[in-house]
């Protein structure tokens, strides 16, 4: 510990514990999660940055992969999918082949927006996003038909409270 200016400052050789960003990173990442359509002159303004030095921390953030890219939010009822299904999904086989298969299968299945691996009762968790039932039948039928699986329970969202809410920072 080193005592500057009347203020501790802690060194740590642990580098698991060191952000990969710094203030500024993180008000220009929150922006963005804000509004991803911000133009680079509005989004430095925004930060209180120069646009070159705003251009740098972005080309920054993007090489160190924190910045993956920029989406656009969709309201998914408008678009007709007013159903949320969490699906749980419990498995004897662990080998990875069967993982990779199972990967594989789920992935190419679009009404999955959100895909985990999970420790408890259950192995892995899907959101999936569907017009009604009839059309959650049909992704069930598409997700059971390939891969053996032991268990697949389904919850039904009975209203979205928060959702696709920022990462915090």
């Amino acid at each position: 510990m080193f005592i500057l200016a009347k203020k501790r400052v802690f060194v740590s050789n642990d580098h698991m514990n060191q952000s990969i960003t710094d203030q500024i990173d993180n008000l220009i990442l929150a922006a963005l999660q804000a509004d991803a359509s911000l133009s680079q002159r509005d989004l430095a303004e925004k930060v209180g940055l120069s646009q070159n030095a705003c251009w740098r921390r972005l080309k920054a953030l993007r090489k160190r992969g924190v910045l993956k890219g920029s989406t656009a939010r969709l309201d998914r009822e408008k678009l007709g999918l007013g159903l949320v299904v969490f699906v749980m999904i419990r498995t004897r086989h662990h080998s990875a082949d069967w993982l990779k298969t199972f990967r594989r299968h789920v992935s190419n299945l679009p009404e999955v927006i959100d895909f985990f691996r999970i420790g408890g009762d259950y192995d892995y968790m899907l959101k999936v996003v569907t017009r009604d039932m009839a059309s959650y039948d049909g992704v069930y039928q598409r997700l059971i038909e390939r891969v053996e699986l032991d268990s697949v329970t389904s919850y039904f969202a009975m209203e979205a409270i928060e959702e696709q809410r920022p990462i915090p920072l």
